[in-house]
């Protein structure tokens, strides 16, 4: 049965993005070996892409051709209009996430729905008990402020830590299970 996963990378101080979207934090670390270790067996447990508007954007200003996610339905949930890359199965939202899930794991098929970001978009996934699984990359750099990993209101029910390891000698990822 699929689920809906929320793979990102943060900070150690629990950013996914600078609090004018900037990611320079984590693109100082392409090319170190071994980081990018998990992404490749993750993308073949994936039937569907959903994110936010915030994200989409940065999408096409920083990777707009070609498409990064070619072999994937993708859900953009967002308030503004937006145009599709050209030969991208882009769909754009709005509403109660809860609303949409079935569309979207439909859309997944077998495999699971990524929640690519941002954090505020997971957060209504886990506020609708959507969230099953959080795969967060911890990167070593502290930005001080920023776009939040998750923002609920805590404190949450504990979360399981399902697995943790080691990526490139300078970055952990942990898998967490969501009660």
């Amino acid at each position: 049965m699929a689920i809906f996963q929320y793979y990102v990378a943060s900070t150690i101080d629990g950013f996914i993005a600078s609090p004018d979207d900037d990611l320079g934090w984590l693109l100082q670390f392409d090319g170190v070996d071994g980081l990018d270790a998990g992404i490749e067996t993750f993308m073949d447990g994936v039937g569907c892409i959903v994110m936010g508007g915030s994200t989409y954007r940065w999408l096409m200003a920083h990777q707009p051709d070609p498409w990064p996610y070619p072999d994937h339905p993708c859900w953009v949930f967002t308030r503004q209009k937006h145009e599709p890359p050209a030969g991208a199965d882009v769909t754009f939202v709005q509403g109660d996430v809860a609303d949409i899930a079935p569309r979207l794991l439909s859309d997944a098929g077998e495999k699971n729905v990524w929640l690519v970001g941002g954090g505020d978009l997971a957060a209504q996934f886990a506020k609708a008990k959507l969230l099953h699984e959080l795969i967060v990359t911890v990167v070593p750099v502290v930005l001080g402020a920023g776009k939040p990993l998750l923002p609920l209101d805590g404190p949450t029910p504990p979360m399981e830590l399902v697995s943790s390891r080691i990526l490139g000698g300078v970055a952990a990822e942990l898998r967490y299970r969501l009660s």
